[in-house]
Protein backbone atom coordinates (compact mmCIF):
# COMPACT_ATOMS: atom_id res chain seq x y z
CA UNK A 1 0.00 0.00 0.00
CA UNK A 2 2.79 2.39 0.95
CA UNK A 3 4.54 1.75 -2.39
CA UNK A 4 1.28 2.34 -4.22
CA UNK A 5 0.80 5.68 -2.44
CA UNK A 6 4.35 6.74 -3.27
CA UNK A 7 3.89 5.82 -6.92
CA UNK A 8 0.57 7.69 -7.01
CA UNK A 9 2.16 10.79 -5.53
CA UNK A 10 5.05 10.59 -7.98
CA UNK A 11 2.61 10.20 -10.84
CA UNK A 12 0.63 13.21 -9.71
CA UNK A 13 3.80 15.30 -9.44
CA UNK A 14 4.84 14.26 -12.95
CA UNK A 15 1.39 15.09 -14.30
CA UNK A 16 1.17 18.47 -12.55
CA UNK A 17 4.73 19.59 -13.37
CA UNK A 18 4.08 20.41 -17.06
CA UNK A 19 0.93 22.30 -16.08
CA UNK A 20 2.86 24.35 -13.54
CA UNK A 21 5.65 25.05 -16.00
CA UNK A 22 3.14 26.14 -18.63
CA UNK A 23 1.46 28.44 -16.10
CA UNK A 24 4.75 30.05 -15.12
CA UNK A 25 5.70 30.40 -18.77
CA UNK A 26 2.38 32.03 -19.61
CA UNK A 27 2.74 34.38 -16.64
CA UNK A 28 6.25 35.35 -17.77
CA UNK A 29 5.04 36.13 -21.29
CA UNK A 30 2.06 38.10 -19.98
CA UNK A 31 4.24 40.11 -17.60
CA UNK A 32 6.74 40.96 -20.32
CA UNK A 33 4.00 42.04 -22.70
CA UNK A 34 2.19 44.06 -20.05
CA UNK A 35 5.40 45.80 -18.98
CA UNK A 36 6.00 46.90 -22.57
CA UNK A 37 2.73 48.83 -22.50
CA UNK A 38 4.03 51.28 -19.92
CA UNK A 39 6.70 53.97 -19.82
CA UNK A 40 10.07 52.22 -19.29
CA UNK A 41 11.42 54.80 -16.84
CA UNK A 42 8.31 54.90 -14.65
CA UNK A 43 8.09 51.12 -14.74
CA UNK A 44 11.74 50.77 -13.73
CA UNK A 45 11.12 53.11 -10.78
CA UNK A 46 8.11 51.03 -9.75
CA UNK A 47 9.89 47.67 -10.09
CA UNK A 48 12.84 49.05 -8.12
CA UNK A 49 10.54 50.07 -5.26
CA UNK A 50 8.79 46.68 -5.30
CA UNK A 51 12.00 44.66 -5.13
CA UNK A 52 13.33 46.91 -2.35
CA UNK A 53 10.25 45.91 -0.33
CA UNK A 54 10.06 42.23 -1.25
CA UNK A 55 13.77 41.39 -1.51
CA UNK A 56 14.57 41.58 2.22
CA UNK A 57 11.88 38.95 2.87
CA UNK A 58 13.57 36.37 0.65
CA UNK A 59 16.34 33.90 1.51
CA UNK A 60 18.63 35.65 -0.97
CA UNK A 61 18.81 38.59 1.46
CA UNK A 62 20.78 36.44 3.91
CA UNK A 63 23.05 35.20 1.12
CA UNK A 64 23.71 38.76 -0.02
CA UNK A 65 24.38 40.00 3.51
CA UNK A 66 26.82 37.16 4.19
CA UNK A 67 28.61 37.76 0.89
CA UNK A 68 28.94 41.50 1.49
CA UNK A 69 30.09 41.08 5.09
CA UNK A 70 32.81 38.65 3.97
CA UNK A 71 33.88 40.81 1.01
CA UNK A 72 33.87 44.10 2.98
CA UNK A 73 34.64 43.23 6.63
CA UNK A 74 35.50 46.89 7.26
CA UNK A 75 32.00 48.14 6.41
CA UNK A 76 29.50 48.67 9.27
CA UNK A 77 26.15 46.81 9.22
CA UNK A 78 24.14 49.87 8.19
CA UNK A 79 26.33 50.36 5.10
CA UNK A 80 25.94 46.67 4.21
CA UNK A 81 22.14 47.05 4.41
CA UNK A 82 22.28 50.18 2.26
CA UNK A 83 24.26 48.33 -0.41
CA UNK A 84 21.78 45.43 -0.29
CA UNK A 85 18.88 47.82 -0.83
CA UNK A 86 20.66 49.13 -3.91
CA UNK A 87 21.19 45.58 -5.16
CA UNK A 88 17.45 44.85 -4.97
CA UNK A 89 16.64 48.20 -6.59
CA UNK A 90 19.01 47.47 -9.48
CA UNK A 91 17.54 44.00 -9.95
CA UNK A 92 14.00 45.34 -10.13
CA UNK A 93 15.00 47.97 -12.66
CA UNK A 94 16.68 45.37 -14.85
CA UNK A 95 13.46 43.36 -14.84
CA UNK A 96 11.50 46.36 -16.11
CA UNK A 97 14.17 47.35 -18.64
CA UNK A 98 14.38 43.81 -20.00
CA UNK A 99 10.88 44.16 -21.42
CA UNK A 100 12.03 47.30 -23.28
CA UNK A 101 15.41 46.03 -24.51
CA UNK A 102 14.66 46.98 -28.09
CA UNK A 103 14.47 50.67 -27.23
CA UNK A 104 16.18 51.24 -23.86
CA UNK A 105 19.48 51.70 -25.68
CA UNK A 106 19.13 55.32 -26.74
CA UNK A 107 22.38 56.84 -27.98
CA UNK A 108 22.97 59.13 -30.93
CA UNK A 109 26.72 59.86 -31.34
CA UNK A 110 25.87 63.19 -32.94
CA UNK A 111 23.55 64.23 -30.09
CA UNK A 112 24.67 62.25 -27.02
CA UNK A 113 23.07 64.72 -24.62
CA UNK A 114 19.60 63.76 -25.91
CA UNK A 115 19.89 60.06 -24.99
CA UNK A 116 20.20 58.01 -21.82
CA UNK A 117 23.67 56.65 -22.60
CA UNK A 118 27.10 58.13 -21.92
CA UNK A 119 30.10 56.77 -23.84
CA UNK A 120 33.55 58.14 -23.08
CA UNK A 121 36.02 58.97 -25.81
CA UNK A 122 38.39 56.10 -24.96
CA UNK A 123 35.58 53.55 -25.00
CA UNK A 124 34.48 54.94 -28.35
CA UNK A 125 38.02 54.53 -29.72
CA UNK A 126 38.35 50.97 -28.45
CA UNK A 127 34.95 50.02 -29.84
CA UNK A 128 35.72 51.39 -33.30
CA UNK A 129 38.98 49.46 -33.30
CA UNK A 130 37.15 46.24 -32.42
CA UNK A 131 34.58 46.85 -35.12
CA UNK A 132 37.03 47.71 -37.88
CA UNK A 133 40.20 45.66 -37.25
CA UNK A 134 38.87 42.55 -38.99
CA UNK A 135 39.72 40.32 -36.01
CA UNK A 136 37.53 38.26 -33.72
CA UNK A 137 37.58 39.13 -30.02
CA UNK A 138 36.50 37.77 -26.66
CA UNK A 139 34.37 40.08 -24.51
CA UNK A 140 33.64 39.37 -20.86
CA UNK A 141 30.98 40.97 -18.69
CA UNK A 142 29.60 40.56 -15.18
CA UNK A 143 26.27 40.92 -13.41
CA UNK A 144 26.80 44.60 -12.69
CA UNK A 145 24.64 47.58 -13.68
CA UNK A 146 22.38 46.45 -16.51
CA UNK A 147 24.14 43.35 -17.81
CA UNK A 148 21.67 42.84 -20.67
CA UNK A 149 22.56 46.11 -22.40
CA UNK A 150 26.15 45.42 -23.60
CA UNK A 151 24.90 42.97 -26.24
CA UNK A 152 22.27 45.48 -27.38
CA UNK A 153 24.91 48.20 -27.57
CA UNK A 154 27.29 46.06 -29.62
CA UNK A 155 24.76 45.23 -32.31
CA UNK A 156 23.27 48.74 -32.32
CA UNK A 157 26.69 50.10 -33.30
CA UNK A 158 27.56 47.51 -35.90
CA UNK A 159 29.62 44.92 -33.98
CA UNK A 160 29.12 41.36 -35.20
CA UNK A 161 28.56 39.58 -31.89
CA UNK A 162 27.76 36.08 -30.67
CA UNK A 163 26.37 35.99 -27.13
CA UNK A 164 26.48 33.03 -24.73
CA UNK A 165 23.34 32.96 -22.59
CA UNK A 166 21.65 30.65 -20.10
CA UNK A 167 18.22 29.64 -21.28
CA UNK A 168 15.29 29.45 -18.82
CA UNK A 169 14.15 25.97 -17.77
CA UNK A 170 10.59 26.64 -18.98
CA UNK A 171 10.38 26.22 -22.75
CA UNK A 172 7.59 28.75 -23.34
CA UNK A 173 9.38 31.39 -21.28
CA UNK A 174 12.61 30.61 -23.14
CA UNK A 175 10.91 31.19 -26.50
CA UNK A 176 9.40 34.49 -25.38
CA UNK A 177 12.64 35.77 -23.87
CA UNK A 178 14.71 34.61 -26.83
CA UNK A 179 12.34 36.39 -29.20
CA UNK A 180 12.71 39.58 -27.18
CA UNK A 181 16.49 39.25 -26.97
CA UNK A 182 16.91 38.46 -30.64
CA UNK A 183 15.52 41.85 -31.66
CA UNK A 184 19.00 43.34 -31.58
CA UNK A 185 21.40 41.19 -29.54
CA UNK A 186 23.34 39.39 -32.26
CA UNK A 187 23.75 35.61 -32.51
CA UNK A 188 22.43 33.93 -29.35
CA UNK A 189 24.17 30.71 -28.28
CA UNK A 190 22.54 28.86 -25.37
CA UNK A 191 24.82 27.36 -22.73
CA UNK A 192 25.13 23.60 -23.17
CA UNK A 193 27.45 20.82 -24.28
CA UNK A 194 27.82 22.15 -27.79
CA UNK A 195 28.28 25.79 -26.74
CA UNK A 196 32.14 25.75 -26.73
CA UNK A 197 32.16 24.35 -30.26
CA UNK A 198 29.68 26.96 -31.49
CA UNK A 199 31.57 29.76 -29.76
CA UNK A 200 34.85 28.63 -31.31
CA UNK A 201 33.17 28.55 -34.71
CA UNK A 202 31.91 32.08 -34.17
CA UNK A 203 35.46 33.23 -33.45
CA UNK A 204 36.73 31.46 -36.55
CA UNK A 205 34.05 33.31 -38.51
CA UNK A 206 35.43 36.61 -37.22
CA UNK A 207 32.66 37.32 -34.72
CA UNK A 208 33.06 38.90 -31.30
CA UNK A 209 32.12 36.36 -28.63
CA UNK A 210 30.72 37.71 -25.36
CA UNK A 211 29.83 36.02 -22.09
CA UNK A 212 29.16 36.65 -18.40
CA UNK A 213 31.97 35.14 -16.31
CA UNK A 214 31.33 36.10 -12.69
CA UNK A 215 29.22 33.26 -11.28
CA UNK A 216 30.33 30.13 -9.46
CA UNK A 217 31.14 27.26 -11.84
CA UNK A 218 31.32 23.85 -10.22
CA UNK A 219 33.88 22.36 -12.62
CA UNK A 220 35.75 25.63 -13.02
CA UNK A 221 39.29 26.72 -12.24
CA UNK A 222 40.40 28.10 -8.89
CA UNK A 223 40.50 31.90 -8.58
CA UNK A 224 40.63 34.36 -5.72
CA UNK A 225 37.76 36.83 -5.51
CA UNK A 226 37.64 39.40 -2.71
CA UNK A 227 40.34 37.42 -0.90
CA UNK A 228 38.40 34.13 -0.97
CA UNK A 229 38.84 31.07 -3.15
CA UNK A 230 36.09 30.26 -5.62
CA UNK A 231 35.59 28.63 -9.04
CA UNK A 232 35.46 30.48 -12.36
CA UNK A 233 34.14 29.27 -15.70
CA UNK A 234 37.24 28.64 -17.87
CA UNK A 235 35.42 28.71 -21.23
CA UNK A 236 36.75 32.11 -22.28
CA UNK A 237 40.40 31.21 -21.59
CA UNK A 238 40.01 27.81 -23.26
CA UNK A 239 38.62 29.48 -26.36
CA UNK A 240 41.63 31.79 -26.32
CA UNK A 241 43.88 28.73 -26.33
CA UNK A 242 42.26 27.65 -29.59
CA UNK A 243 42.01 31.06 -31.25
CA UNK A 244 44.19 33.85 -29.91
CA UNK A 245 42.49 37.23 -30.20
CA UNK A 246 42.00 40.42 -28.16
CA UNK A 247 40.17 40.27 -24.82
CA UNK A 248 38.16 43.19 -23.46
CA UNK A 249 35.76 43.66 -20.57
CA UNK A 250 32.52 45.59 -20.86
CA UNK A 251 30.17 47.05 -18.27
CA UNK A 252 27.19 49.40 -18.39
CA UNK A 253 26.87 51.25 -15.11
CA UNK A 254 23.67 52.81 -13.85
CA UNK A 255 23.89 56.59 -13.32
CA UNK A 256 21.51 59.08 -11.66
CA UNK A 257 18.53 60.42 -13.60
CA UNK A 258 17.89 57.10 -15.37
CA UNK A 259 21.10 57.26 -17.37
CA UNK A 260 23.83 54.70 -18.09
CA UNK A 261 27.53 54.82 -18.84
CA UNK A 262 29.03 52.25 -21.22
CA UNK A 263 32.67 51.34 -20.60
CA UNK A 264 34.99 49.07 -22.55
CA UNK A 265 38.23 48.08 -20.87
CA UNK A 266 41.67 48.26 -22.40
CA UNK A 267 42.83 45.03 -24.01
CA UNK A 268 43.55 42.42 -21.34
CA UNK A 269 46.91 40.65 -21.52
CA UNK A 270 46.38 36.93 -20.82
CA UNK A 271 48.61 34.85 -18.55
CA UNK A 272 50.96 32.39 -20.25
CA UNK A 273 52.69 29.20 -19.17
CA UNK A 274 56.39 28.40 -19.42
CA UNK A 275 55.96 27.36 -23.06
CA UNK A 276 54.18 30.57 -24.05
CA UNK A 277 50.73 28.99 -24.25
CA UNK A 278 47.61 30.44 -22.63
CA UNK A 279 47.48 29.73 -18.90
CA UNK A 280 43.76 29.11 -18.38
CA UNK A 281 43.73 29.49 -14.60
CA UNK A 282 46.01 32.53 -14.64
CA UNK A 283 43.97 34.23 -17.36
CA UNK A 284 40.71 33.69 -15.48
CA UNK A 285 42.33 35.12 -12.36
CA UNK A 286 43.27 38.28 -14.27
CA UNK A 287 39.70 38.62 -15.55
CA UNK A 288 38.25 37.93 -12.10
CA UNK A 289 40.46 40.65 -10.61
CA UNK A 290 39.21 43.15 -13.21
CA UNK A 291 35.62 42.33 -12.25
CA UNK A 292 36.44 42.67 -8.55
CA UNK A 293 37.73 46.16 -9.26
CA UNK A 294 34.48 47.05 -11.02
CA UNK A 295 32.43 45.80 -8.07
CA UNK A 296 34.49 47.72 -5.53
CA UNK A 297 33.58 50.89 -7.44
CA UNK A 298 29.84 50.10 -7.55
CA UNK A 299 29.05 47.43 -4.92
CA UNK A 300 25.33 48.19 -4.95
CA UNK A 301 25.08 47.36 -8.66
CA UNK A 302 26.48 43.81 -8.53
CA UNK A 303 24.34 40.72 -7.97
CA UNK A 304 25.44 39.64 -4.47
CA UNK A 305 22.40 37.39 -4.14
CA UNK A 306 23.93 34.12 -5.41
CA UNK A 307 26.43 31.82 -3.71
CA UNK A 308 29.67 32.98 -5.36
CA UNK A 309 31.77 31.18 -2.71
CA UNK A 310 31.07 27.53 -1.81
Amino acid sequence: MRRLLLRTRAGLRDAVKPVGAAAVGALTIALLRATRCFDPIKTADLFGRITRKIGPLLREQKIGRANLTAAFPEKPPDEIEKILAGVWDNLGRIGAEFAHLDHVWNHDPDRPEDGRIEIGERTRELFHKLRLDGKPALIFASHIGNWELPAVAAVAHGLDAAILYRRPNIASADRAIKQLRSVNMGTLIPAGRDAPLRLAQALQNGQHVAMLVDQYFTNGVDVTFFGRKTKANPTLARLLRQIECPIHGVRIIRLPDHRFRAELSEEITPARDANGGIDVQGTMQIITSVIEGWIREYPDQWLWLHRRWR
